[in-house]
């Protein structure tokens, strides 16, 4: 058995010899060097942390909720048990770097579960079927569906570790939940996971928790610019590479840079293989070197990323003015002089949501002493809860803070 010193939880232990095998293998411990937030920490300087801290901690809080369901008389076999804790610890495997930064920048119309899924069926093949039942709840394939729900759902595991993580590295207070509680709170009912009546204001702090950590860490402005700055000198970087400028990269990058890749592309081992041996250090080393590149938006946009000259970033309810829009990039053209079309690199506008809690997905259910079950958005009288169950959505307007 091996223990782990974990800054949320203390001491966790490793249940399994092939879950450490899965920590050990290369492919997980990649997750090392992918931070959790991605560019978080140019907003927070603490959000250093990465997606291999929070998947052990997921698959910590995996088994204390197996046992609280094992404690209210459910079975769930030792086979299950592993199986959900496999699906856990790997249901983030398939992040690129910077994790949502730059989901679809080096792979397109690819989200990170869907490579999650191919790395599991490449981690089964070669430990030989250990993974099947893993990968069954992973997909939502076994029939004890609310093992499923403990892994993916409104209420699973994953949005509870990474809410008290976020929050501990970030130092935002306002994400800190009652987990401990939700999770001795868990039931099942027609093989749906619930929550028993009494932790109706723990569910009620987890969802305000939710939607505070979105607009403070998530999509804080300020963070969303800089993410949109990477976003940007990887798109130029793209542009360079497909015409067949010379290009420093890591050779695994170079393939995501000189040419397009789809799902259809991972159907080709090498393809995955090389995803896999990209993190945050191929992408940072290679933009710091881009800062000397010949190409002026390429070079500009580097620097500005490298030296944090991050993006004047402003928010409003409504789509901002096309023509707004072109005098900031002809403003950006002359400034460089590049072309007007180049200059939407650096201009930017688009959307964004925030939907702390959708019934329409799959509703978060009370459990009453008479068996009857609501909806937390039914069942609170907090007018905030009901609230949040209808999206926000914010349009920002990102220019350069020296036009």
């Amino acid at each position: 058995m091996k223990i782990l010193n974990d800054p949320i939880y203390g001491f966790i232990t490793v249940p399994h010899p092939t879950v450490l095998r899965l920590i050990d293998h290369p492919w997980f411990q990649r997750l090392r060097y992918i931070k959790q937030l991605g560019l978080g920490h140019l907003v927070y300087p603490g959000a250093l942390h990465t997606r291999f801290h929070h998947a052990l901690g997921a698959m910590h809080l995996m088994g204390e909720a197996i046992a609280t369901l094992r404690g209210k008389g459910h079975a769930i076999t030792e086979e299950e048990a592993l199986g959900a804790r496999i699906a856990i610890l790997l249901h983030d495997v398939g992040h690129g770097p910077f994790s949502h930064a730059l989901e679809h920048s080096l792979v397109e119309g690819v989200g990170h579960e869907d490579v999650s899924a191919l790395v599991m069926d490449a981690l089964n093949a070669e430990f030989k079927g250990a993974l099947d039942l893993g990968i069954r709840i992973f997909r939502d394939q076994y029939p004890k569906r609310f093992l499923h729900q403990l892994v993916s759902s409104q209420l699973d595991v994953d949005r509870l570790d990474y809410l008290n993580r976020d929050s501990f590295y970030t130092g935002v207070s306002e994400g800190v939940i009652g987990g401990e509680r939700i999770l001795k709170m868990l039931q099942v009912v027609n093989d749906k996971l619930v929550v028993e009546e009494k932790a109706i204001y723990s569910i009620e702090k987890f969802l305000v928790a939710r939607r505070l950590m979105y607009w403070q860490v998530y999509l804080h402005k300020t963070v969303v610019a800089c993410e949109m700055m990477l976003v940007e000198t990887l798109r130029r970087a793209r542009e360079l590479a497909l015409r067949g400028t010379p290009l420093f990269a890591s050779p695994a990058l170079l393939r995501f840079l000189g040419a397009r890749h789809d799902r259809a592309s991972f159907n080709d081992p090498a393809v995955l293989a090389d995803f896999l041996k990209l993190d945050d250090h191929d992408i940072m080393g290679a933009v710091k070197v881009w800062c000397d590149h010949p190409d002026t938006v390429l070079a500009r946009l580097a620097t500005d990323l490298v030296t944090r000259r991050n993006l004047r970033i402003r928010l409003q309810n409504i789509p901002w003015d096309d023509t707004r829009i072109a005098e900031l990039r002809e403003q950006v053209a002359a400034k460089l002089s590049i072309p007007v079309a180049d200059a939407a690199h650096f201009v930017l506008t688009d959307r964004i949501v925030n939907n702390a809690y959708d019934p329409a997905m799959d509703r978060i259910e009370l459990l009453y002493k008479d068996g009857t079950l609501r909806d937390i958005a039914e069942a609170s009288d907090n007018l905030g809860i009901q609230a949040l169950a209808r999206p926000v959505e914010k349009w920002y307007l990102a220019w350069p803070r020296w036009v």
